[in-house]
């Protein structure tokens, strides 16, 4: 017997006709760079997206080849983020906080053949400008004032196409889209997505587990919507018909809780840097915002701590802890819990939501060490490793870190971490950051999470330092909150009654803030970089 299924192509473009056919009256918002709000609905935006699309087409852009933009998070972007894959083309989008060198190096590792640029980044562009290959350049002109001389105007650009025009057909397998790695080593790898994968991932993450989107929602993408395709929520929301807000520039914590006030956000998403940032506002003015119910919030990039998922809990918002990186689309799994975990005390359900949580259907996880296939024990270490329809099986066009897979096809991710019984999975490190001491490994994740449970700490940051007897020991480097005090003694106590004393850091370094990357981690490789000769003398 055979299927007798119609091959029908799973790519964005249905998600976009979809929306302008049925979805017409969504709306989208954008906080436009002088703090005024830009409104429009889902059949603006589908028009002008198959106008873009069109006037690609007709300026020659073939399929496969990339369009780059340079944007915040706004309606324009947007309507790039569906107008460039339905031309054929793949949206490249570019982390305008990377080195200028770096920026450039990936504009032309892709081939990016035009560039859409906001206006208010046009200085940063002009520092790439002379290193790039591209062959137009067209400017969003969000604050008002007229596209400078040599550029030419993204509205023209759009009045230039046709929105009832026949764009070419993609097939699920082509390439909709490209992000690179901002690896802290060697040059940043390109990771290129399919339709089929994007169309995948898109149903995935808004099924009910793990973030429920649907047209009751009103989605608040706060990740930059350069990083990791702003973990899909671009897609998502226009194929659940939310209704969708989007910041641009204005992501400090008291102008995205007056955004999420003013339209009733019920879904954000983003890295802990922001949201420690917007619990300390919270806890600092608890009465001047009224959030709306059942508010949720996915945390992701880096490990976010039991203390904040706590803390929100306090002020009525739900966080979903969840992870993935570029190369896995980039969700890869969720910590919601199972039904049967109700029942658990508050301590251990806090537990379990602090973890990474369980594999997105269709992703296959395991840990590995010398010894192979870790057992889920909830306490034996390995490292990560993951393959599905989402996960990149290469990067594009580098034979370098070819053994990033192994021979039977799945992606090591670099991070070391346990499964348990119940499959949540918990991150402890990445493979360059544990700590082994005197033989033993030490999870900075675990110690870090904890210092910034105790209540003077707004961040805390745990790398090795060289040990003269055990070769490597934590230590702590530590920002306090405006006001807080506490010293080493008081960290160290917190810290005592959570772990074996051989885990506990030997020192305490305070600093006003900690470095970190284009996408807010830590960038520990500067930390380790500044203290590379310190030479701890503990007992350990």
């Amino acid at each position: 017997m055979h299927a007798t299924m119609m091959d029908y192509p799973l790519t964005l473009a249905h998600y976009l006709e979809r929306a302008g056919t049925l979805l017409g009256d969504r709306e989208i918002v954008t906080r436009l760079p002088d703090r005024s709000v830009h409104r429009y609905r889902f059949g603006d935006f589908h028009r002008r997206a198959r106008q873009l699309a069109s006037a690609l087409a007709r300026a020659g852009l073939k399929r496969g080849q990339p369009v780059a933009t340079m944007m915040w998070n706004n309606y324009p972007h947007q309507e790039a983020y569906f107008g460039v894959a339905c031309a054929g083309g793949v949206l490249h989008t570019l982390n305008f906080r990377l080195h200028p060198g770096d920026i450039a190096y990936i504009a032309n590792h892709a081939g990016d053949r035009f560039v859409i640029v906001d206006d208010v980044l046009l200085p940063l562009f002009e520092k790439v400008r002379p290193e790039i290959a591209a062959e137009r350049v067209f400017v969003v002109a969000l604050s008002g004032q007229p596209v400078p001389a040599g550029y030419e105007s993204y509205e023209d650009l759009l009045g230039t196409g046709d929105a009832d025009d026949d764009l070419p057909r993609p097939e699920e397998g082509d390439a909709c889209g490209v992000c690179y790695t901002s690896g802290t080593t060697g040059r940043p790898k390109g990771v290129v997505y399919s339709h089929r994968a994007m169309v995948l991932h898109t149903m995935a993450m808004c099924m009910t587990e793990p973030f429920g989107l649907s047209q009751n929602d009103t989605i608040m993408p706060v990740v930059p919507m350069f990083h990791a395709n702003a973990w899909g929520l671009p897609y998502g929301a226009v194929a659940s018909g939310a209704r969708i807000v989007l910041p641009g520039p204005h992501l400090d914590p008291v102008s995205l809780l007056d955004l999420a006030e003013a339209e009733g956000v019920t879904f954000a998403a983003g890295v802990p840097t922001i949201w420690n940032g917007i619990l300390q506002a919270l806890d600092a003015e608890p009465d001047r915002w009224s959030l709306a119910a059942g508010l949720r919030t996915a945390v992701g990039g880096s490990a976010a701590s039991e203390a904040m998922i706590r803390g929100f809990d306090r002020h009525g918002v739900r966080t979903i802890h969840a992870w993935g990186m570029t190369e896995t689309t980039p969700l890869g799994s969720a910590a919601v819990l199972k039904s049967s975990m109700e029942a658990l005390d508050e301590d251990t359900r806090y537990d379990y939501r602090a973890k990474q949580g369980i594999a997105m259907p269709f992703v296959d996880m395991r840990l590995m060490n010398d010894s192979g296939i870790v057992p889920r024990d909830g306490e034996t270490m390995g490292e990560l490793q993951v393959r599905g329809p989402w996960v990149a099986a290469a990067y594009h066009e580098s034979d370098e870190l070819a053994d990033k897979w192994t021979d039977d096809g799945w992606l090591r991710t670099g991070d070391v971490a346990t499964i348990d019984a119940e499959g949540f999975m918990k991150i402890t490190d990445r493979t360059k950051d544990l700590i082994k001491s005197g033989g033993e490994w030490i999870s900075s994740v675990d110690l870090e999470n904890a210092l910034m449970g105790h209540d003077a700490v707004s961040e805390a940051a745990v790398i090795a330092v060289r040990h003269a007897k055990w070769e490597e020991r934590p230590l702590a480097v530590v920002v306090l909150k405006e006001g807080a005090e506490a010293d080493a003694d008081a960290l160290q106590g917190h810290l005592a009654g959570r772990f074996a004393k051989w885990w506990l850091p030997d020192d305490y370094v305070f600093v006003d803030e900690i470095p970190r990357t284009s996408t807010g981690k830590f960038l520990k490789s500067a930390l380790r970089e500044r203290f590379e000769e310190r030479l701890v003398a503990g007992d350990g």
